[in-house]
Protein backbone atom coordinates (compact mmCIF):
# COMPACT_ATOMS: atom_id res chain seq x y z
CA UNK A 1 0.00 0.00 0.00
CA UNK A 2 2.97 2.26 -0.56
CA UNK A 3 1.21 4.34 -3.19
CA UNK A 4 -1.25 5.47 -0.53
CA UNK A 5 1.50 7.66 0.86
CA UNK A 6 1.63 9.53 -2.43
CA UNK A 7 -2.12 9.87 -2.61
CA UNK A 8 -2.85 10.86 0.95
CA UNK A 9 0.20 12.52 2.47
CA UNK A 10 0.98 15.98 1.16
CA UNK A 11 4.25 15.99 3.05
CA UNK A 12 5.77 13.20 0.94
CA UNK A 13 7.99 14.49 -1.86
CA UNK A 14 10.96 12.11 -1.62
CA UNK A 15 12.26 10.18 -4.66
CA UNK A 16 11.07 6.97 -2.99
CA UNK A 17 7.47 8.10 -3.29
CA UNK A 18 7.85 8.67 -7.03
CA UNK A 19 9.33 5.22 -7.55
CA UNK A 20 6.55 3.73 -5.47
CA UNK A 21 3.90 5.46 -7.56
CA UNK A 22 5.50 4.24 -10.79
CA UNK A 23 5.69 0.66 -9.49
CA UNK A 24 2.06 0.79 -8.36
CA UNK A 25 0.86 2.07 -11.71
CA UNK A 26 2.85 -0.65 -13.49
CA UNK A 27 1.45 -3.35 -11.19
CA UNK A 28 -2.12 -2.25 -11.81
CA UNK A 29 -1.68 -2.35 -15.60
CA UNK A 30 0.36 -5.54 -15.97
CA UNK A 31 -1.84 -7.68 -13.70
CA UNK A 32 -5.36 -7.31 -15.05
CA UNK A 33 -7.95 -9.94 -15.90
CA UNK A 34 -9.89 -9.69 -19.15
CA UNK A 35 -13.31 -10.68 -17.80
CA UNK A 36 -15.94 -8.02 -18.47
CA UNK A 37 -17.99 -6.98 -15.40
CA UNK A 38 -21.68 -7.83 -15.59
CA UNK A 39 -24.21 -5.24 -16.68
CA UNK A 40 -26.96 -3.99 -14.37
CA UNK A 41 -29.99 -6.24 -13.99
CA UNK A 42 -32.47 -5.26 -16.70
CA UNK A 43 -35.28 -7.75 -16.14
CA UNK A 44 -36.76 -9.62 -13.20
CA UNK A 45 -35.63 -13.19 -12.54
CA UNK A 46 -37.51 -15.87 -10.66
CA UNK A 47 -35.73 -18.97 -9.39
CA UNK A 48 -38.19 -21.83 -8.98
CA UNK A 49 -38.29 -24.92 -6.76
CA UNK A 50 -34.99 -24.19 -5.00
CA UNK A 51 -33.69 -24.94 -1.53
CA UNK A 52 -33.23 -21.40 -0.21
CA UNK A 53 -30.86 -20.87 2.71
CA UNK A 54 -32.20 -17.57 4.02
CA UNK A 55 -29.85 -17.41 7.06
CA UNK A 56 -32.39 -15.30 8.99
CA UNK A 57 -35.52 -17.44 8.45
CA UNK A 58 -34.28 -20.97 8.18
CA UNK A 59 -34.04 -23.18 5.10
CA UNK A 60 -36.99 -23.18 2.73
CA UNK A 61 -37.41 -26.20 0.46
CA UNK A 62 -39.06 -26.23 -2.97
CA UNK A 63 -39.61 -22.52 -2.90
CA UNK A 64 -39.27 -19.61 -5.32
CA UNK A 65 -37.15 -16.48 -5.14
CA UNK A 66 -37.76 -13.30 -7.14
CA UNK A 67 -35.14 -10.61 -7.75
CA UNK A 68 -35.74 -7.27 -9.44
CA UNK A 69 -33.51 -4.20 -9.90
CA UNK A 70 -30.73 -5.86 -7.92
CA UNK A 71 -32.90 -6.52 -4.87
CA UNK A 72 -34.75 -9.58 -3.54
CA UNK A 73 -38.47 -8.89 -3.95
CA UNK A 74 -40.11 -12.04 -2.62
CA UNK A 75 -39.49 -15.57 -1.37
CA UNK A 76 -42.18 -18.24 -1.20
CA UNK A 77 -43.83 -21.23 -2.91
CA UNK A 78 -46.62 -19.25 -4.58
CA UNK A 79 -44.66 -16.41 -6.19
CA UNK A 80 -45.57 -15.65 -9.78
CA UNK A 81 -44.06 -13.04 -12.07
CA UNK A 82 -45.24 -13.45 -15.69
CA UNK A 83 -42.82 -10.81 -17.01
CA UNK A 84 -39.79 -12.34 -15.29
CA UNK A 85 -37.16 -14.66 -16.70
CA UNK A 86 -37.53 -18.11 -15.19
CA UNK A 87 -34.72 -20.28 -13.94
CA UNK A 88 -35.51 -23.83 -12.88
CA UNK A 89 -33.57 -24.34 -9.65
CA UNK A 90 -34.92 -27.79 -8.83
CA UNK A 91 -32.38 -29.73 -6.77
CA UNK A 92 -30.31 -26.55 -6.46
CA UNK A 93 -29.32 -24.59 -3.36
CA UNK A 94 -29.42 -20.80 -3.18
CA UNK A 95 -27.15 -19.11 -0.61
CA UNK A 96 -26.37 -15.49 0.19
CA UNK A 97 -23.08 -14.30 -1.29
CA UNK A 98 -20.17 -15.00 1.06
CA UNK A 99 -18.23 -12.10 2.61
CA UNK A 100 -14.48 -12.58 3.05
CA UNK A 101 -13.07 -10.65 6.01
CA UNK A 102 -9.50 -9.50 6.68
CA UNK A 103 -8.22 -9.93 3.13
CA UNK A 104 -5.63 -8.14 0.99
CA UNK A 105 -7.79 -8.72 -2.08
CA UNK A 106 -6.82 -6.42 -4.92
CA UNK A 107 -3.82 -5.11 -2.96
CA UNK A 108 -1.50 -8.04 -3.63
CA UNK A 109 -0.98 -9.77 -6.96
CA UNK A 110 2.26 -11.70 -6.49
CA UNK A 111 3.44 -11.63 -2.88
CA UNK A 112 7.15 -11.98 -3.70
CA UNK A 113 7.08 -9.19 -6.29
CA UNK A 114 7.45 -5.95 -4.38
CA UNK A 115 5.92 -3.70 -7.09
CA UNK A 116 2.71 -5.76 -7.04
CA UNK A 117 2.27 -5.65 -3.26
CA UNK A 118 0.44 -2.51 -2.12
CA UNK A 119 -0.83 -3.88 1.18
CA UNK A 120 1.31 -1.92 3.63
CA UNK A 121 3.31 1.24 4.26
CA UNK A 122 6.19 2.15 6.54
CA UNK A 123 5.72 3.91 9.89
CA UNK A 124 3.80 3.23 13.09
CA UNK A 125 0.99 5.74 12.60
CA UNK A 126 -0.83 5.85 9.26
CA UNK A 127 -4.54 6.24 10.13
CA UNK A 128 -5.10 8.44 7.06
CA UNK A 129 -4.24 5.68 4.58
CA UNK A 130 -7.24 4.14 2.85
CA UNK A 131 -6.94 0.63 1.41
CA UNK A 132 -9.54 1.40 -1.25
CA UNK A 133 -7.19 3.85 -2.99
CA UNK A 134 -4.79 0.98 -3.74
CA UNK A 135 -7.47 -1.58 -4.63
CA UNK A 136 -7.14 -3.06 -8.12
CA UNK A 137 -10.59 -4.17 -9.37
CA UNK A 138 -8.90 -5.89 -12.33
CA UNK A 139 -6.77 -8.19 -10.18
CA UNK A 140 -6.37 -11.68 -11.66
CA UNK A 141 -6.99 -13.08 -8.17
CA UNK A 142 -10.55 -11.76 -7.86
CA UNK A 143 -12.19 -14.09 -10.43
CA UNK A 144 -10.41 -17.11 -8.91
CA UNK A 145 -11.90 -16.31 -5.51
CA UNK A 146 -15.48 -15.40 -6.42
CA UNK A 147 -15.89 -18.75 -8.19
CA UNK A 148 -16.11 -20.20 -4.66
CA UNK A 149 -19.16 -18.07 -3.87
CA UNK A 150 -17.40 -15.04 -2.37
CA UNK A 151 -19.19 -11.92 -3.65
CA UNK A 152 -17.65 -9.30 -1.33
CA UNK A 153 -14.41 -8.80 0.58
CA UNK A 154 -13.08 -6.57 3.31
CA UNK A 155 -9.85 -5.06 1.99
CA UNK A 156 -7.51 -4.48 4.94
CA UNK A 157 -4.25 -2.52 5.15
CA UNK A 158 -1.27 -4.12 6.86
CA UNK A 159 1.42 -2.52 8.96
CA UNK A 160 3.32 -2.47 12.24
CA UNK A 161 0.80 -0.57 14.39
CA UNK A 162 -1.93 1.78 13.15
CA UNK A 163 -2.00 0.78 9.49
CA UNK A 164 -4.97 2.65 8.03
CA UNK A 165 -8.59 2.16 7.02
CA UNK A 166 -10.28 -0.88 5.48
CA UNK A 167 -13.06 -1.00 2.92
CA UNK A 168 -15.80 -3.39 1.82
CA UNK A 169 -15.70 -4.09 -1.91
CA UNK A 170 -17.74 -5.93 -4.51
CA UNK A 171 -15.96 -8.69 -6.38
CA UNK A 172 -17.23 -7.53 -9.77
CA UNK A 173 -16.64 -3.93 -10.81
CA UNK A 174 -15.09 -1.64 -13.40
CA UNK A 175 -13.57 0.91 -11.04
CA UNK A 176 -12.80 1.59 -7.40
CA UNK A 177 -15.96 3.69 -7.17
CA UNK A 178 -18.05 0.80 -8.53
CA UNK A 179 -16.44 -1.64 -6.12
CA UNK A 180 -16.89 0.32 -2.89
CA UNK A 181 -19.82 -0.81 -0.71
CA UNK A 182 -21.05 1.47 2.12
CA UNK A 183 -19.96 0.21 5.53
CA UNK A 184 -18.84 1.54 8.91
CA UNK A 185 -15.41 3.17 8.82
CA UNK A 186 -12.76 0.89 10.30
CA UNK A 187 -9.21 1.59 11.51
CA UNK A 188 -6.75 -1.29 11.82
CA UNK A 189 -4.29 -1.60 14.68
CA UNK A 190 -1.72 -4.42 14.87
CA UNK A 191 -1.07 -5.04 18.55
CA UNK A 192 2.58 -5.54 19.62
CA UNK A 193 3.63 -9.16 20.03
CA UNK A 194 5.74 -10.14 23.00
CA UNK A 195 6.70 -13.67 22.02
CA UNK A 196 8.06 -16.44 24.22
CA UNK A 197 10.35 -15.12 26.95
CA UNK A 198 13.91 -16.55 26.96
CA UNK A 199 15.40 -18.22 30.02
CA UNK A 200 18.38 -15.87 30.12
CA UNK A 201 17.61 -13.09 32.63
CA UNK A 202 19.24 -10.29 30.65
CA UNK A 203 17.64 -11.30 27.36
CA UNK A 204 14.33 -11.70 29.13
CA UNK A 205 14.49 -8.21 30.63
CA UNK A 206 15.55 -6.74 27.30
CA UNK A 207 12.56 -8.29 25.56
CA UNK A 208 10.15 -7.11 28.27
CA UNK A 209 11.61 -3.62 28.07
CA UNK A 210 11.16 -3.55 24.30
CA UNK A 211 7.52 -4.63 24.68
CA UNK A 212 6.85 -1.89 27.22
CA UNK A 213 8.38 0.65 24.84
CA UNK A 214 6.20 -0.62 21.99
CA UNK A 215 3.09 -0.23 24.14
CA UNK A 216 4.18 3.25 25.20
CA UNK A 217 4.68 4.37 21.60
CA UNK A 218 1.28 3.04 20.68
CA UNK A 219 -0.36 4.76 23.65
CA UNK A 220 1.25 8.03 22.55
CA UNK A 221 -0.38 7.73 19.12
CA UNK A 222 -3.87 7.51 20.59
CA UNK A 223 -3.19 10.17 23.22
CA UNK A 224 -2.13 12.63 20.52
CA UNK A 225 -5.18 11.73 18.48
CA UNK A 226 -7.41 12.25 21.51
CA UNK A 227 -5.94 15.69 22.26
CA UNK A 228 -6.44 16.66 18.64
CA UNK A 229 -10.09 15.54 18.81
CA UNK A 230 -10.65 17.67 21.92
CA UNK A 231 -9.08 20.69 20.24
CA UNK A 232 -11.20 20.09 17.14
CA UNK A 233 -14.35 19.82 19.20
CA UNK A 234 -13.49 23.08 20.98
CA UNK A 235 -12.61 24.68 17.61
CA UNK A 236 -9.12 25.55 18.85
CA UNK A 237 -6.98 23.86 16.21
CA UNK A 238 -4.00 25.94 15.18
CA UNK A 239 -3.41 23.76 12.10
CA UNK A 240 -4.80 20.56 10.63
CA UNK A 241 -2.91 17.28 10.79
CA UNK A 242 -4.13 14.77 8.22
CA UNK A 243 -3.42 11.80 10.52
CA UNK A 244 -5.44 12.98 13.50
CA UNK A 245 -8.10 14.59 11.32
CA UNK A 246 -8.82 11.19 9.80
CA UNK A 247 -9.26 9.68 13.29
CA UNK A 248 -11.98 12.09 14.45
CA UNK A 249 -14.80 9.62 13.56
CA UNK A 250 -13.13 7.03 15.79
CA UNK A 251 -13.19 9.33 18.83
CA UNK A 252 -16.77 10.40 18.02
CA UNK A 253 -17.94 6.78 17.99
CA UNK A 254 -18.72 6.78 14.27
CA UNK A 255 -15.98 4.29 13.39
CA UNK A 256 -14.64 0.97 14.68
CA UNK A 257 -11.17 -0.01 15.82
CA UNK A 258 -10.10 -3.40 14.44
CA UNK A 259 -7.33 -4.71 16.70
CA UNK A 260 -5.33 -7.60 15.29
CA UNK A 261 -4.49 -9.73 18.32
CA UNK A 262 -4.60 -13.40 19.33
CA UNK A 263 -3.12 -13.81 22.81
CA UNK A 264 -5.18 -13.27 25.94
CA UNK A 265 -2.89 -10.54 27.27
CA UNK A 266 -3.02 -8.67 23.96
CA UNK A 267 -6.82 -8.77 23.93
CA UNK A 268 -7.03 -7.61 27.55
CA UNK A 269 -4.75 -4.67 26.73
CA UNK A 270 -6.86 -3.86 23.65
CA UNK A 271 -10.03 -3.83 25.76
CA UNK A 272 -8.33 -1.46 28.20
CA UNK A 273 -7.52 0.92 25.33
CA UNK A 274 -11.08 0.72 24.03
CA UNK A 275 -12.49 1.49 27.46
CA UNK A 276 -10.15 4.45 27.91
CA UNK A 277 -11.40 6.23 24.78
CA UNK A 278 -14.82 4.65 24.32
CA UNK A 279 -13.87 2.92 21.05
CA UNK A 280 -16.07 0.39 19.31
CA UNK A 281 -13.80 -2.66 19.31
CA UNK A 282 -13.43 -5.59 16.91
CA UNK A 283 -10.77 -8.19 17.65
CA UNK A 284 -9.23 -9.74 14.52
CA UNK A 285 -7.53 -13.08 14.94
CA UNK A 286 -9.06 -13.73 18.33
CA UNK A 287 -7.52 -17.10 19.15
CA UNK A 288 -7.90 -16.55 22.91
CA UNK A 289 -11.03 -14.38 22.71
CA UNK A 290 -13.33 -17.17 23.90
CA UNK A 291 -11.53 -17.10 27.27
CA UNK A 292 -12.60 -13.46 27.79
CA UNK A 293 -16.33 -13.59 27.14
CA UNK A 294 -17.36 -11.48 30.11
CA UNK A 295 -14.73 -8.82 29.42
CA UNK A 296 -15.56 -8.53 25.71
CA UNK A 297 -19.31 -8.56 26.23
CA UNK A 298 -18.96 -5.76 28.79
CA UNK A 299 -17.97 -3.34 26.01
CA UNK A 300 -19.99 -5.12 23.27
CA UNK A 301 -16.83 -6.07 21.39
CA UNK A 302 -16.96 -8.37 18.37
CA UNK A 303 -14.50 -10.91 17.01
CA UNK A 304 -13.33 -11.85 13.52
CA UNK A 305 -11.80 -15.28 14.05
CA UNK A 306 -9.17 -16.06 11.40
CA UNK A 307 -7.35 -19.15 12.74
CA UNK A 308 -9.72 -21.96 11.78
CA UNK A 309 -7.27 -23.78 9.51
CA UNK A 310 -4.19 -22.96 11.59
CA UNK A 311 -2.20 -25.16 13.96
CA UNK A 312 -2.74 -24.67 17.71
CA UNK A 313 -0.80 -21.77 19.19
CA UNK A 314 0.38 -23.76 22.21
CA UNK A 315 2.16 -27.12 22.36
CA UNK A 316 -0.09 -28.49 25.08
CA UNK A 317 -3.34 -27.79 23.22
CA UNK A 318 -5.23 -30.50 21.30
CA UNK A 319 -4.57 -30.63 17.56
CA UNK A 320 -8.16 -29.70 16.78
CA UNK A 321 -8.18 -26.63 19.05
CA UNK A 322 -8.32 -24.11 16.18
CA UNK A 323 -11.41 -25.86 14.79
CA UNK A 324 -13.21 -25.74 18.16
CA UNK A 325 -12.82 -22.05 18.92
CA UNK A 326 -15.83 -20.81 16.88
CA UNK A 327 -18.08 -23.09 18.93
CA UNK A 328 -16.45 -21.80 22.12
CA UNK A 329 -17.07 -18.19 20.99
CA UNK A 330 -20.70 -19.11 20.42
CA UNK A 331 -20.94 -20.62 23.91
CA UNK A 332 -19.46 -17.43 25.37
CA UNK A 333 -22.13 -15.35 23.55
CA UNK A 334 -19.46 -13.30 21.79
CA UNK A 335 -20.65 -11.89 18.44
CA UNK A 336 -18.23 -13.24 15.85
CA UNK A 337 -17.66 -13.92 12.19
CA UNK A 338 -15.12 -16.09 10.41
CA UNK A 339 -12.37 -14.55 8.32
CA UNK A 340 -9.44 -15.86 6.33
CA UNK A 341 -6.37 -13.62 6.40
CA UNK A 342 -5.06 -13.81 2.85
CA UNK A 343 -5.52 -12.70 -0.74
CA UNK A 344 -5.91 -15.64 -3.15
CA UNK A 345 -6.16 -18.17 -0.31
CA UNK A 346 -9.33 -16.51 1.01
CA UNK A 347 -11.12 -18.80 -1.43
CA UNK A 348 -10.90 -21.37 1.40
CA UNK A 349 -13.35 -19.39 3.54
CA UNK A 350 -16.30 -21.81 2.99
CA UNK A 351 -13.99 -24.75 3.73
CA UNK A 352 -12.94 -23.12 7.00
CA UNK A 353 -16.58 -22.55 7.94
CA UNK A 354 -17.45 -26.15 7.10
CA UNK A 355 -14.60 -27.41 9.27
CA UNK A 356 -16.13 -25.73 12.33
CA UNK A 357 -19.32 -27.77 11.88
CA UNK A 358 -17.40 -30.97 12.63
CA UNK A 359 -16.23 -29.45 15.91
CA UNK A 360 -19.34 -28.11 17.61
CA UNK A 361 -20.75 -25.23 15.55
CA UNK A 362 -24.10 -25.83 13.85
CA UNK A 363 -24.24 -25.67 10.06
CA UNK A 364 -26.64 -22.71 10.28
CA UNK A 365 -24.27 -20.77 12.55
CA UNK A 366 -21.30 -21.61 10.34
CA UNK A 367 -23.07 -20.24 7.26
CA UNK A 368 -24.22 -17.18 9.18
CA UNK A 369 -20.65 -16.50 10.33
CA UNK A 370 -19.50 -15.90 6.73
CA UNK A 371 -22.61 -14.06 5.55
CA UNK A 372 -24.93 -12.11 7.86
CA UNK A 373 -22.59 -11.93 10.87
CA UNK A 374 -19.78 -10.66 8.65
CA UNK A 375 -22.07 -7.97 7.22
CA UNK A 376 -23.17 -6.91 10.71
CA UNK A 377 -19.61 -6.54 11.97
CA UNK A 378 -18.79 -4.30 9.01
CA UNK A 379 -21.97 -2.28 9.39
CA UNK A 380 -23.13 -3.21 5.88
CA UNK A 381 -26.91 -3.03 5.61
CA UNK A 382 -29.23 -5.34 3.67
CA UNK A 383 -26.47 -7.87 2.99
CA UNK A 384 -25.62 -11.38 4.07
CA UNK A 385 -29.10 -12.93 4.01
CA UNK A 386 -31.92 -13.84 1.63
CA UNK A 387 -35.02 -11.82 2.46
CA UNK A 388 -37.20 -9.19 0.75
CA UNK A 389 -35.35 -5.87 0.61
CA UNK A 390 -31.88 -7.43 0.80
CA UNK A 391 -29.37 -7.05 -2.02
CA UNK A 392 -29.61 -9.83 -4.60
CA UNK A 393 -26.20 -11.34 -3.85
CA UNK A 394 -26.83 -15.00 -4.61
CA UNK A 395 -24.84 -18.18 -5.01
CA UNK A 396 -26.54 -21.08 -6.81
CA UNK A 397 -24.98 -24.43 -6.06
CA UNK A 398 -25.61 -28.05 -6.82
CA UNK A 399 -24.61 -29.03 -3.29
CA UNK A 400 -23.59 -27.88 0.18
CA UNK A 401 -21.53 -24.69 -0.10
CA UNK A 402 -19.60 -25.63 3.07
CA UNK A 403 -18.44 -28.93 1.56
CA UNK A 404 -15.80 -28.41 -1.17
CA UNK A 405 -16.43 -31.92 -2.51
CA UNK A 406 -20.15 -31.26 -3.00
CA UNK A 407 -20.44 -27.53 -3.70
CA UNK A 408 -20.58 -27.33 -7.53
CA UNK A 409 -21.26 -23.60 -7.75
CA UNK A 410 -23.08 -22.88 -11.01
CA UNK A 411 -24.06 -19.21 -10.87
CA UNK A 412 -23.15 -16.13 -8.83
CA UNK A 413 -25.16 -12.90 -8.76
CA UNK A 414 -23.98 -9.60 -7.33
CA UNK A 415 -26.73 -6.99 -6.96
CA UNK A 416 -28.81 -9.04 -9.38
CA UNK A 417 -26.06 -9.13 -12.05
CA UNK A 418 -24.93 -12.57 -13.17
CA UNK A 419 -21.15 -12.68 -12.82
CA UNK A 420 -18.91 -14.44 -15.33
CA UNK A 421 -17.28 -17.33 -13.43
CA UNK A 422 -14.45 -17.74 -15.91
CA UNK A 423 -10.95 -17.08 -14.55
CA UNK A 424 -7.26 -17.42 -15.31
CA UNK A 425 -6.98 -20.86 -13.75
CA UNK A 426 -9.85 -22.26 -15.79
CA UNK A 427 -8.43 -20.71 -18.94
CA UNK A 428 -5.07 -22.40 -18.32
CA UNK A 429 -6.83 -25.69 -17.54
CA UNK A 430 -8.67 -25.59 -20.86
CA UNK A 431 -5.48 -24.59 -22.65
CA UNK A 432 -3.45 -27.56 -21.42
CA UNK A 433 -6.26 -30.01 -22.08
CA UNK A 434 -5.49 -29.36 -25.74
CA UNK A 435 -1.80 -30.14 -25.41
Amino acid sequence: MKKLTVLNQVVSSKPLSLSVLVCSVLSSTVFAHDIVPATAQSSSIIFKNATVHTVIDGVKHNTNLLIQDGVIKAIGPEISAPEAQTFDASNKHIYPGLIALDTSMGLVEVEMMRPSNDSYDIGLSNPQLEAITAFNPDSEIIPTVRVNGITHAQVVPQGERLAGQSALVSMDSWTIEDALVPSTMGFHLYWPKQGALPQDVKKREKQLKQHREDLKKMATIFEEGYRYSLASKAKKLSKQDIRWQSMLPLYRGDAQLFVHANRQKQIEEAVSLAKQYGFKLVIVGGYDAWRLGELLNEIEAKVIYTKTLSLPMRKDEPLEMSFKIPALLKQANIPFALGFTSDWNSRNLPLAAGQTVAYGLSKEDALQSITLDAAKILGAKSMGALAPGYAANLVISGGDILDPMMTKIEKVYIDGREVDLNNRQQQLYQKYLKR
